[in-house]
């Protein structure tokens, strides 16, 4: 059912806008889940009486939850509107919360983490996919503010949750953000009802200002799964690892956590500004300029290792890199039919997670192997070539048809 026909189109409108301010605020609240876990693991850690490698195990059943959840949550999307997933999604985090206060082993605690990040991935790649229904013109910046959700709740959520836990305990907190997140999820998810003003049932190929490359949609696909996976493996090299690189250095883990932090705070401007060169120059390309600056930031990190270098670099690449996640999104709405955009968006932001997690492990796995992070960067710099080389191809394949063929084809 589509709620708005081609000929009362209110795209770029000011009820757009409206519907947009309340996705930035459910995607606050509902990103909790995939930050809480960070901020109590030694408070669980110290409860169950396990290593820091068991206890590390919650969070990855959280990012698993979050990868195949955004999936499915995206279809769900597709077929009923973004009602429908974020009231499961709500539902999710609050049984899930509720669960993990009450666990009696790390096991089942880890097993509620799953559901936990499963109930967050709605929160995220869906509501992507239902603001950019929304707009025509500013179709990018849209995108790039629903995106800031996730990164708002990593700046706001952890200082709330650490004092609770400091406070109360864990098991407390848990049990109230749970219910926190039912009370305001349900409501807010209430208030965008109303389905996405999709033209013409929204099964046709959309036509890019730019043409579209001369692929099918599932090798189309295929490569921007490869791409989101690549980007991601090199990303996750400073996000997982600055920390624990700053201590190796001398420098503590306190200043890699600030690093950290002014990373996480310009990766919020980068969004931003990424949003509003995509609506000038397309999603691709966009991507294409993002890969380019991420990979010279993780140059940056080969040659220079000095405490006030760092705090720049690391400035630098939240710069860079805070603005290519969301432009997937972007690139899926110029490419690929709009009725199909929930989960098309779903499959590829569960690469880029699958890369932050296999990123994060081969890092660690090559610093074992040789005693230091600079092979790691290069490892990182290698993946990060290959994702530019994927945005590089596209291009070329793109500029073999011209827009006005694409649209024939499309149509």
């Amino acid at each position: 059912m589509i709620d708005i026909a081609a000929g009362s189109d209110i795209r770029d409108s000011r009820p757009a806008w409206m519907r947009l301010a309340i996705a930035v605020v459910i995607g606050t609240i509902g990103s909790v889940g995939m930050w809480s876990f960070v901020v109590s693991l030694p408070a669980v850690q110290a409860s169950f009486g396990v290593s820091r490698a068991e206890a590390s195990l919650p969070y990855t059943l959280t990012m698993v939850g979050f990868a195949f959840g955004g999936v499915l949550m995206g279809r769900l999307a597709d077929r009923f509107g973004i009602l429908v997933p974020l009231l499961l999604g709500a539902a999710c985090l609050g049984a899930g919360y509720v669960s993990a206060s009450l666990a009696p082993t790390l096991a089942l605690y880890a097993m509620a983490q799953l559901v936990v990040g499963f109930g967050a991935s709605a929160s995220f790649a869906p509501l992507m996919a239902d603001l950019s229904h929304w707009f025509v013109k500013r179709r990018g910046i849209a995108v790039a503010i629903a995106s800031s959700g996730n990164y708002l709740a990593g700046t706001i959520w952890p200082p709330i949750l650490q004092h609770f836990i400091a406070a109360d305990g864990w098991r407390p907190t848990h049990l109230a953000t749970g219910f926190a997140c039912l009370a305001m999820l349900i409501p807010l998810a209430f208030l965008l009802r109303k389905r996405a003003p999709l033209v013409a049932g929204g099964t046709t190929m959309p036509a890019s200002r730019h043409g579209t490359p001369d692929l099918s949609p599932n090798m189309l696909l295929a490569l921007l799964v490869v791409a989101g996976l690549a980007c991601c493996v090199a990303m996750s090299m400073p996000q997982v690892h600055l920390v624990a690189y700053c201590a190796d250095l001398g420098y503590g883990p306190a200043r890699g956590a600030e690093m950290l932090s002014l990373m996480l705070g310009f990766g919020i401007v980068s969004r931003l500004v990424s949003g509003f060169v995509a609506d000038r120059i397309g999603g691709l390309r966009t991507l294409l300029a993002g890969s380019f600056l991420q990979g010279t930031a993780l140059c940056l990190y080969v040659f220079f290792d000095g405490l006030t270098s760092l705090y720049i670099i690391s400035a630098l690449f939240g710069l860079f890199q805070g603005g290519i996640v969301p432009m997937y999104a972007v690139i899926v709405r110029e490419y690929f039919p709009a009725s199909k955009a929930g989960g098309t968006l779903g499959i590829i932001i569960m690469a880029t997670l699958v890369g932050m997690a296999l990123g994060g492990w081969m890092s660690g796995l090559v610093f074992d192997l040789t005693g230091n992070y600079q092979m790691a960067f290069l490892n990182g710099l290698l993946w990060n070539f290959l994702n530019l080389s994927i945005c590089v191809f596209l291009l070329w394949r793109q500029g073999r048809r011209s827009p006005a063929e694409q649209q024939k084809a499309a149509t």
